[in-house]
């Protein structure tokens, strides 16, 4: 006859069974790494527990090893790689009390390493680096579909981080236009690999010309949305109501010139103005968005705008064709 379970599993097991809200994975870890001794669990053995399951951090560290540890210390001869595994070179010929002394001053080792560096040591992966806030993040990555704006990787395929373009260290800031959605691979190549001097880049940002009328705005009524490195104005000689303008702060001709996180600054308010008028108007069923850039295309202002034209049914006899119109005859096809 089994024995009468005890009223301890009785209750864990009804919890588990029926009564665990799970949001995460973060419950049954804690509670396997506790049902698996029989002493209790300093915090930081559940988060070892809840990072072994995390193949996020798993796929971090295996490309790190991957591109720099491993491919140094191959590449000095101490390891060789074959078919995805590590080897030590003439790891066969060490005795039991030689690795152990080698352990040893590899401990030695890291400890002053630890004791030289502090908290930075593992800077690059602490959640308390930046104060990006989770309503933030979340807005970064849904504005990215939830896809790395660098190799087009989704999340469920990698660890999605939210990066700086210009980095903090280098006067970036926390503005949306300054945010972008990175895989973790991307942001620690960018990190690595990027030479682009971003102080210059961001100084580029202070650039105005004294005769462009865009330069010159004066904070006024026609000003309807701004953020740190873009403004939204009516146009002057609207094409339909509601005709609006979106221009980078900085003095550029061409539109196709601007830094990512101008291009960001503008998209952000073209979406904004779009979302304002539609909630002013619903007879609005349609826009044109466009860009003049150069004197042939028409271009007067050389100051690089967005034209955001909102588009009502009868507006013009027949719209087929849209941006087509700039060249005469060609609208329609």
């Amino acid at each position: 006859m089994p024995p009468t379970p005890s009223p301890t599993y009785e209750r864990l097991r009804d919890y588990i069974d029926k009564r665990m809200r799970m949001s995460h994975v973060y419950q049954p870890l804690m509670l396997m790494e506790l049902l698996g001794r029989r002493s209790p669990a300093p915090a930081q053995d559940v988060a070892r527990r809840i990072l072994g399951e995390d193949v996020t951090q798993i796929d971090y560290y295996t490309e790190r090893v991957k591109r720099m540890v491993g491919k140094v210390l191959t590449g000095n001869g101490i390891t060789r790689y074959e078919r995805g595994t590590y080897d030590l070179v003439g790891g066969e010929e060490l005795s039991d009390a030689e690795r152990d002394q080698l352990l040893e001053l590899c401990r030695q080792r890291l400890d002053a390493f630890r004791e030289q560096r502090g908290e930075e040591v593992f800077a690059h992966r602490s959640r308390h680096r930046t104060p990006i806030s989770g309503s933030i993040k979340y807005r970064v990555l849904t504005r990215a579909k939830g896809r790395c704006e660098c190799c087009g990787a989704h999340e469920h395929q990698r660890a999605l981080e939210v990066d700086h373009i210009v980095p903090k260290n280098q006067g970036g800031s926390d503005d949306l236009s300054n945010l972008q959605s990175l895989c973790f691979r991307c942001n620690a190549g960018k990190r690595d690999t990027d030479s682009t001097d971003f102080r210059g880049l961001q100084s580029s940002y202070g650039h105005r010309q004294d005769s462009c009328v865009f330069c010159t705005l004066e904070p006024s009524g026609r000003v309807l949305l701004e953020n740190e490195l873009a403004l939204c104005i009516a146009d002057a000689y609207p094409v339909t109501p509601g005709h609006s303008l979106v221009i980078p702060r900085r003095h550029v001709a061409d539109g196709l010139a601007l830094h990512q996180p101008e291009w960001n600054a503008v998209v952000e308010l073209l979406k904004r103005r779009r979302e304002q008028l539609s909630a002013q108007d619903a007879t609005i069923s349609g826009w044109n968005v466009g860009l003049n850039s150069g004197e042939a295309a028409g271009q007067t202002v050389f100051h690089a705008h967005w034209h955001l034209i909102p588009r009502r049914k009868g507006d013009c006899e027949e719209p087929r064709g849209g941006v087509r119109g700039v060249i005469g005859g060609r609208q329609d096809y």
